[in-house]
């Protein structure tokens, strides 16, 4: 598979060495140079590619879709912090009959995490004693707070509990941690996923790209691990 990479920190290069790992070629980097390319010269440059991964700035994630749509190029947005553009997004994708698929988090685990949240969530339903919450922590450097994971399992969480504000730590290097509690009167119950690396993200990337080929339409990372936890 020839791949596309917008966004060449950290995560780009991350994704570089485990996609030529997995036998994928890295067929065009967009870089801080290209940052000033129109939806067109991008597009151009997109031309060819079987899909695209963007780890950008949620500004430039509108470009991105446009220019991947023109070039008829699958995109997985990797990128958040864009949910208030959502349906114009989603209308784009639909519009010029493209493929997207985004996810809150690419990491596998904690899309498992997420439905282990979601089951235990629905199990305390039903005794009205323990109140949920949710904590989450990141490195100096995240810019979104509280994080789009974090809101992902609050939305998840909140089908079958109430549940208040998610507490946001910034400090540091941390690379993420998200706890989900339950607190009684005798006892708490506490879920925790806490990543490592990014490797897990990029892994995850990877597999939605691989995915998401051959495709139109407007997906979540989740229908992805829906697929493969159906297999």
């Amino acid at each position: 598979m020839k791949i596309a990479l917008i966004g060449y920190g950290a995560m780009g290069k991350l994704i570089h060495r485990i996609a030529e790992e997995k036998g994928h070629e890295i067929a065009v980097i967009i870089d801080d140079a290209d940052a000033g390319l129109s939806v067109d010269e991008l597009a151009a440059k997109l031309r060819g590619v079987d899909a695209a991964i963007d780890f950008t700035t949620a500004d430039a994630v509108q470009r991105n879709v446009e220019a991947c749509v023109a070039a008829g190029v699958p995109l997985v947005e990797g990128t958040t912090g864009w949910n208030g553009q959502r349906s114009d997004i989603e209308q784009i994708v639909k519009d010029g009959n493209g493929a997207f698929v985004f996810g809150a988090n690419f990491s596998i685990g904690v899309n498992l995490f997420y439905r282990i949240a979601d089951f235990a969530a629905e199990l305390f339903a039903k005794f009205p004693e323990y109140e949920a919450f949710i904590e989450e922590q990141h490195h100096s450097r995240k810019l979104d707070s509280p994080s789009g994971t974090a809101l992902k399992i609050k939305d998840l969480i909140s089908k079958h509990v109430e549940i208040g504000d998610i507490a946001a730590t910034r400090a540091g290097n941390i690379p993420g941690t998200h706890r989900v509690g339950f607190d009684g009167p005798a006892d708490q119950i506490l879920l925790e996923h806490t990543a490592r690396s990014r490797e897990g993200f990029a892994a995850g990337s990877i597999l939605a790209a691989e995915w998401i080929v051959g495709r139109t339409g407007f997906y979540e990372f989740t229908d992805v691990m829906d697929e493969v936890l159906a297999r």
